[in-house]
């Protein structure tokens, strides 16, 4: 399987991210491990989650994913096989996104903790803290990173203006700067991160992993209508993309589906895999048959025509 540099954090992870989103909401402990299992035997590495995931379920408090991650690398003494990647600021009980200083160190200690790891990999502050300067984030994380609890840095939901801004404060406090962004990005959703952001994240040499890189399942194709809403929990969240535009996302997509004998989900993600200033997208199974379509995206070669043909179909 290809490796690729994540930005200039010395990591490299296949081209295909296991969104842990899913561990603890749709996929059980039994069913997680089955996961991982057969992504790691595919050549894949890198295991995206966050500390919040899964909070918005009934019962849950968060931390259910990333506990079942470290419940998978203690049973199957998996860590010298994996990337780890987690998140920190959502809210876990504390009534707001928080990236205080204090707040982090806590949250770093509950994370290791909870995924049996000595080190996270790739630590990412999860949303943007209005409340709390760049530089005593940044500082926090360096503190994380001498002591060898964190081995690189990130952020995620920050736009064109935000990053600059932060890696202007890193740069002029002599702090370690955020190194990777995840951003929303997808066949769909592209004017967010296509433009400004993109081209500040290709001259800064930062990796790119993306989220909802199949748009909220949409891009699956299974979703044609809104009495398709209903096939799976996170239908409501597909209903803005049912529009004309939408539509012609699909039929492209359909077409190269035909031509490459792939799903329509394989196409999408070999999209994203395809463009220049981006590392990896991030996506998620719940079952075996999911994943092995998934693994087949990273390894799926469209030509210059087919990306030409979604780019016009998604403009």
């Amino acid at each position: 399987m290809e490796q690729r540099r994540l930005g200039r954090t010395g990591l490299t992870i296949a081209p295909l991210v296991f969104g842990g989103n899913v561990f603890g909401w749709t996929a059980d402990k039994k069913t997680s491990f089955d996961l991982l299992d057969r992504f790691v035997d595919a050549g894949l590495n890198a295991i995206d989650t966050a500390d919040a995931y899964s909070r918005w379920v009934p019962g849950n408090e968060g931390g259910e994913s990333e506990t079942i991650i470290g419940e998978w690398i203690k049973e199957r003494k998996a860590r010298d096989k994996v990337v780890i990647i987690t998140k920190v600021g959502s809210d876990m009980g504390q009534g707001k996104k928080d990236l205080s200083p204090a707040y982090i160190a806590k949250a770093a200690e509950a994370s290791l903790k909870r995924l049996q790891v000595d080190a996270i990999d790739l630590y990412l502050s999860h949303w943007p803290d209005p409340d709390t300067p760049y530089e005593e984030t940044l500082a926090a994380h360096e503190k994380l990173l001498k002591a060898g609890k964190i081995k690189a840095i990130g952020c995620s939901n920050l736009d064109a203006d935000q990053l600059r801004e932060s890696l202007d404060v890193a740069k002029n406090k002599g702090l370690h700067r955020y190194d990777v962004l995840q951003p929303e990005y997808n066949l769909y959703d592209r004017a967010s991160y296509d433009g400004p952001l993109r081209d500040l994240c290709i001259a800064e040499d930062i990796g790119v992993i993306t989220y909802f890189s199949l748009a909220k399942g949409f891009l699956s194709g299974k979703y044609r209508s809104e009495a398709d809403l209903g096939k799976s929990p996170r239908g409501g969240g597909v209903k803005d993309y049912l529009n004309p535009r939408g539509n012609r996302i699909l039929a492209a997509l359909d077409d190269l589906s035909d031509k490459h004998k792939a799903k329509q989900a394989e196409v999408a993600l070999a999209w994203i895999i395809h463009r220049e200033g981006v590392t990896a997208p991030i996506a998620s199974a719940t079952s075996l048959e999911q994943l092995d379509s998934l693994i087949k995206a990273a390894t799926l070669e469209l030509s210059k025509d087919d990306l030409a043909t979604l780019d016009t179909a998604s403009a």
